[in-house]
């Protein structure tokens, strides 16, 4: 099993970055496909990024291709999520999951077995 935690969120203006963190541990990181999915007020829980177990391959959602960013550094057991050019609608609880199944990437939370607890990210106008 592995166990996942969250950090970076935080208020920021339409325009600014930020960066999320998903620390792993129990099982290393590098034995999964890991995937950043949010969940707004009030609507399900949607993919946003996801990237194979070696980093050498990365899908995106359309609503944040060009501007975000997923990582994953496996020496230190853990993933990020670079977010630039943040709009209002990319507020959400963001959550960071791991996956066993490398290939194809995964866009369905229910593929994802295991979960953070979520850092909320808040974009003004």
């Amino acid at each position: 099993q592995v166990q996942l935690v969250e950090s970076g969120g935080g208020l920021v203006q339409a325009g600014g970055s930020l960066r999320l963190s998903c620390a792993a541990s129990g099982r290393t990181v590098s034995s999964y496909a890991m995937g950043w999915f949010r969940q707004a007020p009030g609507k399900e829980r949607e993919f946003a990024a996801a990237i194979s177990r070696s980093g050498g391959s990365t899908d995106y959602a359309d609503s944040v291709k060009g501007r975000f960013t997923i990582s994953r550094d496996n020496a230190k057991n853990s993933v990020y999520l670079q977010m630039n050019s943040l709009k209002p609608e990319d507020t959400a609880v963001y959550y960071c999951a791991a996956t066993s199944r490398n290939w194809p990437l995964q866009h369905y939370r229910y593929e994802y077995g295991y979960w953070g607890q979520g850092t909320q990210v808040t974009v003004s106008s």
